[in-house]
C-alpha cells in the first residue's frame, strides 16, 4: 500500500523529536511542505521507467528532499532531488544522493549549510570522524579551516561535519 501524506508528516516528525538541537528542528520545519507527488525518472532501468515520489521540503539552490519507496527505497528511501524538476533534473539521481533516514538526507543537503553547526574534525586510521578542532562555525568557514589544516598537516585527515545529537532511536 503505497505511504499517505499524514504518514510521512509523521516519519519526519519522528525523527524530529530525536534531534538535539532546536536550531535545526526549527531550520527544518521552515522549508518543510505539504507532501505533494512527484514523478521521477528512474535512470537504472527500463527507458522511461518512472517512480512516484514525495516531495516533503524544498530549499534554496533547487534543492529538495523526496521520499520514494521504489527505486533506492526501502533501504534508502529519502533523496535530494532537484526541487524544479524540469529537463534532466526530473530524474530521482545518483544513489549516492538516497539516505536511509530524512535527517541524514538534509544533513547532506543545501539547506543546511545556512546553519553556523560545522566543525572541523581529524579522521582516525578508519576513516571515521574522530574529535572535533573547532568549535561550531558556519559552513565556508569550516571549509576554510579544514583545507588549512590538511595543508598543515598532510598526513593527517580532516574533514567538515555538523555534531549534532540524534537519539538512535531515530527512524
Amino acid at each position: 500500500m503505497p505511504i499517505e501524506p499524514e504518514r510521512l508528516k509523521k516519519l519526519i516528525d519522528d525523527e524530529l523529536k530525536n534531534v538535539g538541537d532546536a536550531r535545526v528542528v526549527d531550520h527544518v520545519r521552515n522549508f518543510l511542505v505539504e507532501p505533494k507527488t512527484s514523478l521521477r525518472d528512474w535512470d537504472y532501468g527500463t527507458p522511461d521507467e518512472k517512480y512516484l515520489c514525495w516531495i516533503v521540503l524544498v530549499g534554496g539552490s533547487d534543492t529538495a528532499i523526496a521520499y520514494c519507496e521504489d527505486g533506492f527505497g526501502p533501504r534508502c528511501p529519502w533523496g535530494l532531488v532537484s526541487a524544479s524538476g524540469g529537463n534532466r533534473r526530473n530524474s530521482m539521481g545518483m544513489d549516492s544522493g538516497w539516505f536511509p533516514t530524512f535527517m541524514d538526507a538534509y544533513f547532506e543537503s543545501g539547506v543546511a549549510v545556512d546553519l553556523p553547526i560545522w566543525r572541523v574534525f581529524s579522521l582516525d586510521d578508519s576513516w571515521e570522524i574522530a574529535q572535533p578542532l573547532t568549535e561550531e562555525l558556519p559552513w565556508a568557514e569550516a571549509w576554510d579551516r579544514c583545507y588549512n589544516a590538511r595543508q598543515s598537516d598532510p598526513n593527517s585527515r580532516f574533514t567538515v561535519h555538523h555534531s549534532i545529537g540524534l537519539s538512535s532511536s531515530a527512524s
